[in-house]
């Protein structure tokens, strides 16, 4: 602490990202990344980017990866907006679009950065909480008499649970709220669930994040996204070009491009995790566990008779890292990230050791 701190930084309660450690043989499952590589196709297009050609600035619209993604989507390039990982393009859409009179309404056990965002940008929410089985009940997003939200943002799936709203569920959100931007982060749809990039066209309170970090194995180059009405991604480029125009250098933009392009690998990649995902989550089972329906890369799990924490600690002891969340209501809950086939066959027969003890 410093007296030079700003009362802004004294307020704040940062963001604490998962555990990067560096321990030998170790088997990671605590944040999330993509077990298999990025495609052939990007990590040629990055080498083939790192030329004297990085003497030059990047294109600050990053014009090449708009055009990627609206064709990849179906929509116009004016409806996309670029930054350095959905993180970025989320900070900017607190500012830009959920920032009003009312409070921004958000689901209670959810992507922990939100609460951080409104603690640095002076935004005052409201946490909405989840049902008993963890899931998102749609009526309590929808305004009752004078009670509404300024604007509504939720992860579908959600995170840290990993379970999905369906699309019919999303869209009845968003049509309920006409008069208030709802923002859909999609960091992990791609495994197993359906886009609200198909919405967009019809409602112009709607905007859809999305990451390169998780389905496109990319998380070490930083790309993430939104597509929504050409208004609302505007608003996001004002805000963009006040704070930092270059955002995506030229090798985030040749690499996301090319795996952009790349969707046999895309596609195949995910089925890979889904497939590893579903034969855990059976495996989990048998030991006992309860595991949440998920649609995301990790799973989200506990045994009814061993403390969450202390299931965590153990693992921790056998180089195996999960990541453990002290909140209340899901701190009996290990979250775990999809990894290889051998991976998630460590784990398992490390828990069956553990519980035998």
């Amino acid at each position: 602490m410093s007296r030079f701190w700003s009362a802004v930084v004294h307020g704040l309660t940062p963001y604490v990202p998962g555990e990067q450690p560096k321990l030998d043989n170790l088997v990671k499952l605590n944040t999330n990344e993509h077990p298999c590589g990025p495609s052939p196709k990007a990590l040629a297009a990055i080498r083939a980017a790192t030329g004297d050609g990085l003497r030059l600035y990047p294109d600050p619209n990053a014009d090449a990866l708009k055009a990627a993604l609206a064709r990849h989507h179906g929509v116009q390039p004016a409806q996309i907006f670029v930054g350095n990982g959905s993180d970025e393009v989320l900070a900017h859409a607190f500012t830009a679009l959920l920032k009003h009179e009312r409070p921004l309404w958000f689901p209670d056990i959810t992507y922990s950065f939100y609460p951080v965002y409104c603690g640095l940008y002076g935004i005052a929410y409201r946490s909405v909480p989840l049902a008993d089985d963890f899931s998102i009940r749609v009526e309590d997003y929808l305004p009752h008499g004078n009670e509404r939200a300024g604007a509504i943002i939720f992860p579908n799936p959600n995170a840290p649970t990993g379970r999905l709203l369906a699309l019919s569920e999303v869209e009845r959100i968003v049509t309920g709220n006409p008069e208030a931007v709802v923002l859909v982060d999609e960091a992990y749809v791609d495994f197993g669930g359906d886009s609200a990039v198909a919405l967009v066209e019809r409602y112009p309170n709607l905007l859809v994040t999305h990451t390169f970090s998780k389905s496109r194995s990319l998380a070490g180059l930083r790309v993430g996204y939104a597509v929504g009405n050409a208004g609302l991604i505007e608003a996001l480029e004002r805000v963009k070009n006040s704070f930092n125009s270059y955002p995506l250098d030229r090798l985030a933009i040749a690499g996301a491009v090319a795996s952009v392009e790349d969707d046999d690998y895309f596609r195949a990649s995910c089925a890979k995790v889904v497939a590893t995902r579903n034969k855990l989550v059976a495996d989990l089972q048998a030991l006992g566990f309860e595991v949440l329906p998920s649609a995301a890369n990790f799973i989200f799990a506990r045994h009814p008779q061993r403390d969450g924490a202390e299931l965590t600690a153990e693992l921790r002891k056998r180089a195996i890292i999960v990541r453990h969340f002290k909140a209340e209501r899901i701190d009996q809950f290990m979250r775990i990230t999809i990894g290889t086939d051998a991976q998630c066959d460590i784990l398992v027969a490390a828990l069956r050791e553990i519980l035998a003890g």
